[in-house]
């Protein structure tokens, strides 16, 4: 696990939860909370897919797609489970 790496993969994971949480207005959990379950997402997700896929997806490519990917999954998981908790 490199540093950098995980850095890379908090940075795209918060921007792509924001983006989520922008384009699904619904689940959105406000800016603080859309990045920071992005964040949280991206970087556990990022790691996944490093330790995964290995040599397919290597270097900053894999780190910003994971870490975007995860931070989108996670904020929409997030964003529905607390719409289902509070109806």
């Amino acid at each position: 696990m490199d540093l950098t790496s995980l850095l890379v993969q908090l940075v795209s994971g918060a921007v792509g939860g924001s983006a989520a949480g922008a384009a699904a207005k619904q689940y959105s959990l406000g800016a603080v909370g859309n990045a920071i379950a992005g964040a949280v997402g991206g970087g556990i997700v990022g790691q996944l897919i490093g330790t995964m896929a290995g040599q397919m997806i290597e270097g900053w490519v894999g780190d910003i797609a994971g870490g975007a990917v995860g931070g989108v999954i996670l904020t929409l998981i997030a964003g529905v489970i607390k719409n289902m908790t509070t109806k």
